[in-house]
């Protein structure tokens, strides 16, 4: 999972809505039989509590079966999950796939107890078409070199965030979700791209992770608190009228900003280690699969600019390749082909604005196919904690038999419905790296997941996704540019929407 991520109730503003940061909605469009208004209703109609007795009847009548009184006896001793996994489930999601890129990637990753899973598919993404330059049978690019680049940057982003909402109530909406997280472990493609083309890569020997990239817990809290108390300064400041011309009042603010940063920069230096300047040479000595040893002597800029070798192997995978790859979703809210962005949600200054295309769940399979085919591997993310579990590697609708242990179903709302209410968002950033289509049908019938839990989960790391399961909680692809949609004026989501959660 991209961090303990916070799952804010999602509530999408209407057309309608006004400054005040509440939905207004008509009354005359909520009326209700012999026009009686759904508000009136619910004005009118005294709250009912709970009695004894009813409760008491329910239990009665629950115990009084057989099989809701083995269920108590087994549920109430265990992880339900634990007790109704579906066997045959399990069985049925084979690692048997008859397309499949020809070269994943080694060893699989393990973020351990951070939020970097984004960092980690990314990079693994990356690192296919390097591995396949220098001949390399395993190979890891450092993904706390970006770690430690994007904390900085999300730090100064949430500061411009906090100066450009001065003149909104500290109580509003807006800036209590700012400050509910300042930053997080998690992000998306645009925060990758925008990361590398401005530091780079470099090889994990260079920049290994320490004790904080690997547990980031007590690092986000420290950070939290600092720029929580910064957001107050900022918003004080501007506030102040101790300044005799607005020209001083804004010096005074870059100055104290300055500051600010100084102090997390500092924070981050001493907890994961200075990084390697983007700008500086890197030496890298390396064995080859042949046992030649090799060295490459590059910047961090440099070696992010052209990762293929026309004698490494058949991928292409370049800076400007990387440049035309776009976030593809399903969002089920929104017609297809929409083009879409979060307010307010980034992480480099002046660097690429999230963006989102907006595809049916039958294109984006097909893309994934394709690339698969071309021998790519793709970045996605899901709701990975949804009907899967992390012992067997399966990612299934049938996996779990909650109806078998409650009489209930899980799934009773569709996926549209499940992000509008916050039953559901993207939570995890994985890599696809093969799938099964069905001869005879043509349709695709489950996918190879490349985790970052390390390999002693799943079947050596590896997951297995049901295509039905990719139906409902798979939410972003990376893909190619859609045509005519980059044109497009985008809908802009509020930081709270769902679709602006962070893997």
């Amino acid at each position: 999972m991209g961090a303990s991520q916070s799952k804010i109730p999602f509530e999408e503003k209407a057309a309608n809505s006004r400054d005040d940061d509440y939905v207004h909605v008509d009354e005359n469009e909520l009326t209700g039989e012999k026009g009686t208004t759904i508000t009136n209703i619910a004005k009118s109609r005294k709250p009912e509590g709970l009695s004894f007795s009813t409760v008491s009847k329910w239990e009665s009548t629950l115990l009084e079966d057989p099989k809701n009184r083995l269920a108590l006896s087994t549920l109430s001793t265990a992880n339900p999950r634990d007790v109704l996994l579906s066997r045959a489930a399990k069985i049925a999601e084979q690692q048997v796939f008859n397309i499949k890129i020809p070269f994943e990637g080694n060893p699989i990753t393990n973020q351990r107890q951070s939020g970097r899973c984004w960092l980690f598919a990314s990079t693994n993404v990356f690192r296919v078409a390097l591995m396949q330059k220098y001949q390399l049978d395993q190979f890891e690019l450092s993904q706390a070199y970006l770690f430690f680049w994007d904390k900085l940057e999300k730090s100064n982003w949430f500061l411009e965030q906090i100066i450009s909402t001065a003149d909104q109530d500290l109580d509003s909406r807006l800036v209590q979700r700012l400050l509910h997280e300042p930053l997080s472990d998690g992000g998306q493609w645009d925060m990758v791209y925008n990361l590398v083309d401005k530091y780079g890569l470099v090889p994990q020997t260079l920049y290994p992770d320490s004790f904080n990239a690997s547990s980031s817990s007590v690092l986000n809290s420290i950070i939290f608190t600092k720029l929580r108390e910064y957001a107050l300064v900022l918003r004080k400041l501007l506030s102040s009228s101790n300044f005799t011309t607005a020209t001083e009042k804004e010096q005074n603010l870059s100055t104290t900003k300055a500051k600010m940063m100084k102090e997390i920069h500092a924070i981050l230096t001493i907890t994961l280690g200075p990084p390697p300047p983007a700008t500086s040479e890197f030496t890298w000595s390396f064995t080859d699969r042949h046992g030649t040893a090799r060295t490459v002597r590059s910047t961090p800029q440099a070696f992010a600019k052209d990762i293929y070798s026309s004698s490494g192997g058949p991928l292409r995978i370049t800076s400007s390749s990387i440049a035309r790859m776009v976030s593809l979703v399903h969002d089920p809210r929104h017609p297809p082909l929409t083009l879409m962005t979060v307010d307010r949600l980034g992480n480099v200054v002046g660097g690429r604005n999230i963006t989102y295309i907006n595809v049916d769940m039958a294109c984006l399979k097909a893309a994934c196919v394709s690339m698969l085919k071309a021998g790519l591997p793709i970045f996605f993310g899901s709701d990975v904690g949804k009907f899967s579990d992390r012992v067997a590697g399966v990612m299934d609708l049938d996996l779990i038999d909650y109806e078998l242990g409650f009489n209930v179903s899980l799934l009773g709302a569709d996926k549209a419905s499940r992000l509008r209410t916050g039953e559901s968002l993207m939570t995890h950033a994985m890599v696809l790296t093969a799938v099964h289509v069905d001869e005879e049908t043509g349709k695709t019938v489950r996918w190879r997941v490349q985790n970052s839990w390390g390999k002693e989960v799943g079947e050596q790391g590896w997951f297995v996704m049901s295509d039905a399961w990719m139906d409902e909680f798979v939410y972003h692809f990376l893909g190619r540019e859609v045509k005519d949609v980059l044109g497009q004026e985008p809908i802009v989501l509020p930081l709270w929407d769902p679709m602006g959660s962070l893997a």
